[in-house]
């Protein structure tokens, strides 16, 4: 497939992982139906909720640091603390959600990922 777009592009921009158009999401994080260019199914992707965990303990683990970080250095008051952390912590969560299940649609696409398929059924 040489030219389908990287899979960073396809995550960072939200692009087709066949064609290259926008669109993969139809909103923060949910993926559309299909691609409105190609007609590519975005709903056979199984990249599920995984992502979220991995990014969400991450992340709070940033945010904890930077916050305990930020309490010993200058001792702000508390409603500081809470205008600082919530909106940062939802907003890189989404944003790393974001790139990574476009990213992982893009892996998907490339190498052609399906269930395993045994013979007996």
């Amino acid at each position: 497939m040489p030219d389908s777009p990287a899979s960073a592009a396809v995550g960072l921009k939200g692009l087709c992982p066949r064609c290259g158009a926008h669109g993969l999401f139809a909103g923060m994080v949910r993926f559309a139906p299909a691609c409105r260019a190609c007609g590519l199914d975005f709903s056979a992707f199984n990249v599920g909720d995984g992502p979220a965990a991995f990014l969400t303990f991450g992340i709070g683990g940033l945010v904890t640091a930077g916050a305990i970080t930020l309490e010993l250095a200058g001792h702000p008051p508390f409603w500081l603390h809470f205008l600082i952390w919530p909106p940062l912590t939802a907003l890189a969560v989404i944003g790393a959600l974001r790139f990574s299940k476009g990213w992982l649609a893009a892996q998907e696409y490339r190498n052609r990922a399906a269930e395993a398929r045994t013979g007996r059924q």
